[in-house]
Formats: C-alpha cells, structure tokens, sequence
C-alpha cells in the first residue's frame, strides 16, 4: 500500500461522483506534511472585460475528475513519490481588492513555510503577483515563464496599480524576478503602441510572440529556456488565453492565433528539470465555458506542471 495519498480512481466510484477535489485526491486544512498543495483562488474582482474567473477553481476541479495518476507520454508518477493533496481555496475579501492580495500572500507565506510546492487554480491573473511575493519570501528573486496571450505590464488601469493586467510590472519593480529570467510565451493581438511588448524587452524579458510560435514545435524553445533558467528557481504562470479560444473559449479576454493545446503541452512538459518551485493556472471563466472544455484544459496542465516538478518518479 502506498504511503502517498492517491486520486480516487474511476473504477473505485465513477467519475461524475466522489469528492469534488482537484484529481479527486484527499483533502486537508493546511500544507504540512505535503510535498505539494493544489489551492484555488477564486477572484475575479481584477479583470477589465468578462468577469466570472471567481468560478474557476471549482469548475476545473470538476473537470480533473477525468485525470488518471500517470502520465502515459512522459512516464511521470508523481503520486508515487510525492504528497499531494487540496487545502481548498484561499478566503479573499470579494469587496476589497488591495486586502485580497495581502491575504493571498499571507496565505502563500504559510504554505511555502512548510515547504510545499504550490499549484495553483484562479482566479484572475492579479493573483500571481501575491504569490510571486511570497516566492520572493521563501526563494529571493524567481526566473518566470509566463504564458499567456498578453503581457500584463501596465503601468495602470484606469488609474489603479492593481489588475490583472499589471502584476508583471509590479513584480519588476519590485524586484520578485530574476534578472533575465523571464520569459513570456504566445504574446499577441492588439496594443495601444509597440511599448505593450517593448518594456518587456527593455527590462531584459524574453518576448516569444505567438507569431513565432505558428506551424512549429515548441520543444527547441524550451531547451532554450532550460538554458536559460539553469538552477534558478522557477515559477510558472498558465493564463488560459494563451491558448488559441478554439480550444480554450472560456476567458475573459481572447485573443486570436494562439497556441494549440499540443504547444501548450510542450511548454509545460518542457519545464521539467527545471527547479520550479510553483505555478499557477489562471483567467478561467466558466460562463463563457458551456462545454467545460477550458476547464479541463485548464486541469490537465495543472497536472502536468505537477509531472514536471522535481522529485517526480518516472516509470521504467
């Protein structure tokens, strides 16, 4: 019998019932003990277009109820050598969006005391830069991929410095990032002016347009990256738009010509030997999600960030 808690297989009790957990796996009030926590963080009180992404957590918790414990194309077994569970969902004040991102970090703060590893479900993208804070608390400066169809470096919106189009300038401001080890992936669509993906460029960042991403696979690009990030701690931050809205409709603000689901795939599982040490899957929107389909998108890369961890046991 195995010391790891395992999901709740389709054979045990069917896949439309059981408990409505991330993967169907056990859950618990806190991090200890665990090697890595799925948390979900239910806001959507920083999007500028649809809003419903406070809904996300608990659709792709639905949608993973499909995810079985092995990866059948990287061999991966993280449940056989990992603790894995659900701590539910962070308590944000829907009302008060400044005292929201102080609870998110708090809340990070503690699961990274007990250094656990934590995988994330938004939410709005805003949440990464409380969680990048907390990184930055247990880690110092992180190396970021970033993917997602916009770079979400304002400088404001609407003349406030918190949205979910500004954490990355807040973040290099802030000095959360390591130096030229950022890079963003599937950048598209329309700006104001050439700056929108300039600045990026400016503070050292890696700019990948999805462009540069049409007709190819992106497994070059992420040995490039595995060059790049070397041994530096590395977060990863999935905003679902980065995925082409033929395949991930469900969000807040699509853009056209984005990745596949197969690019989007190569990405995550390209991370793997990096020493990532968190990530996150945001801008979920149910409504706007009629077949579930964006959810489960959502869930299976959530998995194989999980796959890509460190320690993960690989099948001979």
């Amino acid at each position: 019998m195995s010391d790891f808690n395992q999901p709740l297989g389709g054979n045990e009790m069917p896949r439309f019932a059981g408990p409505a957990t991330m993967m169907r796996l056990p859950s618990q009030d806190s991090a200890a003990g665990l090697d890595v926590a799925f948390i979900g963080v239910p806001m959507d009180i920083a999007t500028s277009n649809r809003p419903g992404t406070r809904l996300g957590p608990r659709q792709i918790r639905d949608e993973s109820r499909m995810l079985r414990p092995y990866n059948m194309a990287t061999r991966a077994a993280p449940f056989d050598s990992l603790q894995v569970a659900d701590i539910g969902d962070v308590p944000i004040n829907t009302f008060h969006l400044p005292k929201s991102v102080d609870i998110i970090s708090a809340f990070y703060d503690e699961v990274l005391r007990h250094d656990c590893k934590p995988l994330t479900m938004g939410g709005d993208h805003l949440i990464t830069l409380p969680i990048l804070r907390a990184m930055a608390n247990k880690h110092g400066p992180v190396g970021l991929i970033h993917i997602d169809a916009h770079a979400d470096v304002n400088e404001h919106m609407f003349g406030e410095p918190l949205a979910h189009g500004t954490p990355f300038r807040r973040a290099q401001e802030e000095g959360l990032l390591a130096h030229g080890k950022v890079v963003q992936i599937g950048l598209r669509g329309t700006g104001y002016a050439a700056e929108d993906f300039d600045w990026c460029r400016d503070q050292g960042f890696r700019v990948v347009t999805a462009e540069e991403c049409w007709y190819k696979s992106l497994a070059p690009l992420m040995a490039e990256v595995r060059e790049q990030m070397g041994d530096t701690p590395v977060y990863i931050t999935f905003d679902i738009d980065g995925l082409d809205p033929s395949v991930a409709p469900g969000t807040g603000t699509v853009e056209m010509g984005g990745l596949t689901s197969a690019q989007g795939l190569e990405l995550v599982r390209g991370a793997a030997g990096l020493n990532i040490v968190g990530g996150d899957l945001v801008e979920v929107s149910p409504p706007y999600d009629p077949s579930g389909n964006t959810a489960l998108m959502g869930a299976t890369l959530l998995y194989e960030m999980l796959c890509a961890l460190p320690g993960v046991k690989h099948q001979d």
